[in-house]
């Protein structure tokens, strides 16, 4: 007899974890052992539960599911990952893969296809969307260095160079100094655009 998946569902919006976990149920061979609506807590979940495979939204409080499936890989190197996003941004594919996961599908994937991919995992295969993978080689690799992402993440929420400067410990001139070359990497106007660039192609 085939040994039962256990599932973690990582998921902020209740309905469609809820959703989702049931449609999974369904498949006689994957049971959903636990469930996060937050980023933060899916470490300790997948510890807790003796998780097989865990699936992750990217857009979640606490860490997204890219730094939660980075946590994960860390902690439980055997447990595999499955990121599911709404947004196919070509960026996050990228990010997804470098954090260590094992399949990258878009949320709204037939429950059957899902459940394919994480048989497919444990057998030790690697799932992508053909579509995401296309536009990710097309786009090509994020221009942006991980202390430029930070100071523009940062820059989001409107905050002066001197906040910025205080919150990263840096100081203004070298936040400045970020922020300009980011927005001229990503030929923008200004930080906002320069955000609004970054983020519609997944790379903050």
């Amino acid at each position: 007899m085939t040994s039962t998946i256990k599932v973690l569902l990582a998921e902020d919006q209740s309905m469609v974890r809820e959703a989702l976990a049931a449609l999974l149920g369904l498949e006689e061979d994957i049971e959903v052992v636990a469930q996060a609506a937050r980023g933060d807590e899916v470490a300790d979940a997948v510890g807790a539960h003796g998780v097989d495979v865990a699936l992750l939204d990217i857009e979640m409080p606490g860490c997204t599911g890219i730094e939660a499936a980075a946590r994960v890989r860390r902690a439980y190197p055997d447990v595999k990952l499955v990121v599911l996003t709404t947004f196919g941004r070509p960026g996050y594919l990228r990010s997804a893969m470098e954090a260590g996961a094992d399949a990258f599908l878009v949320k709204d994937a037939p429950a059957a296809q899902l459940a394919e991919a994480i048989r497919k995992v444990l057998a030790g295969e690697r799932v992508i969307d053909p579509t995401l993978a296309a536009a990710a080689l097309a786009e090509g690799a994020n221009p942006l260095t991980e202390r430029e992402r930070e100071v523009l993440r940062a820059a989001a929420d409107g905050s002066t160079n001197a906040e910025l400067a205080r919150a990263l410990h840096l100081s203004p001139g070298t936040v400045r100094n970020y922020l300009s070359t980011a927005i001229q990497k990503l030929a923008a106007r200004n930080r906002a655009e320069a955000v609004l660039i970054a983020r519609e192609k997944g790379w903050l």
